[in-house]
């Protein structure tokens, strides 16, 4: 595996971390970030590889040289934890966020001004007390079509590029402890959205759903976040563990769109629950995955097989890779 990319870690409580090397060597990114800053959420921009944006405990950031560096972007959300952040890839002007407490907020501008969008979400949830935006996604087949999923209350869907938000009914997803929306477009449109559980597709923009049974295929039933292979998108990958707060974890890759999974071989067990992953288009087979409590594995044959990484961290939840 070469190290001709920089990996950025964004973690909770000791600020973003950066490899330029591929995760040979690292540093701490100390311009513009705090080194006790939470970071929730990384998204590199679709046309500008070495543009990052970040979503941190006290806003949102944007980082112009891959990750090295970063500027917070004065918002409303200053005062607010950022947990996701999608760009439309038709116009990547438009940014959307989501925070904690829950609220969703759109760039018209790149990031210059924001605007909080009309979208009905309950104050108070199950399990982690206030909700917070944990999915945040834009259909690549229809830049109208916004999803977000929240930690705990549920599907909202926007079909007007946001200007207003349906919730999807309760008996489509039975559980609302949201933690990721996936599109994938290939001769047809499919939504994918994981619970603790149990992931849940839909093939008609969310009017029904059904279940992939993958509590029968997985070892490691809790899921936490959904890739795709940049090229290919009937080949998924799903971060799973044994719970939130869990001591193990494992990663499911499907080649079929979901039909039939496989666990992928690691060269240690997790410490905890894979929770996050990176991918780039400008390699679709480099895949970098993350563990809740600080631990990365690196696959250069998307999935084949993998390498961990020296370094370890504190809890991550966010990670993200760009060439260089």
């Amino acid at each position: 595996m070469t190290g001709n990319f920089t990996i950025c870690v964004g973690t909770v409580g000791s600020g973003a971390w950066l490899s330029p090397d591929g995760g040979d060597s690292w540093r701490r990114v100390g311009k513009g970030m705090g080194n006790e800053s939470r970071i929730f959420g990384l998204t590199v921009h679709p046309r500008e590889p070495r543009t990052v944006f970040a979503g941190a405990n006290d806003g949102i950031y944007k980082s112009s040289d891959g990750g090295m560096s970063f500027e917070r972007l004065e918002s409303p959300m200053n005062r607010l934890d950022v947990w996701r952040i999608a760009i439309d890839p038709t116009n990547p002007d438009i940014i959307f966020a989501g925070t904690r407490p829950a609220a969703l907020f759109r760039s018209k501008d790149g990031g210059a001004h924001w605007q909080q969008l009309p979208a009905e979400i309950a104050e108070e949830c199950p399990n982690v007390g206030v909700p917070r935006v944990t999915a945040l996604t834009v259909d690549p087949s229809d830049h109208r079509v916004i999803w977000a999923g929240l930690e705990v209350d549920g599907v909202r869907r926007s079909t007007d590029g946001g200007d207003s938000w349906t919730r999807i009914a309760a008996e489509g997803i039975p559980d609302p402890d949201i933690h990721d929306i996936a599109v994938t477009v290939n001769g047809g449109t499919t939504v994918l959205t994981s619970t603790p559980r149990e992931i849940f597709a839909s093939r008609d923009r969310g009017d029904s759903w059904y279940p992939l049974m993958v509590g029968d295929q997985f070892p490691l039933r809790y899921c936490r976040h959904l890739a795709q292979k940049a090229d290919d998108p009937e080949t998924l990958f799903v971060a799973t563990g044994n719970g939130a707060a869990g001591d193990a974890g494992a990663i499911q890759r499907s080649k079929d769109g979901g039909k039939s999974w496989q666990m992928l071989p690691l060269p240690a067990e997790p410490n905890s629950p894979i929770w996050n992953f990176a991918t780039h288009a400008a390699d679709p087979g480099l895949i970098v995955a993350c563990s809740h409590y600080g631990e990365l594995f690196a696959s250069d044959n998307a999935g084949d097989s993998w390498k961990k990484l020296r370094r370890e961290f504190t809890e991550i939840r966010a990670v993200s890779w760009v060439p260089n």
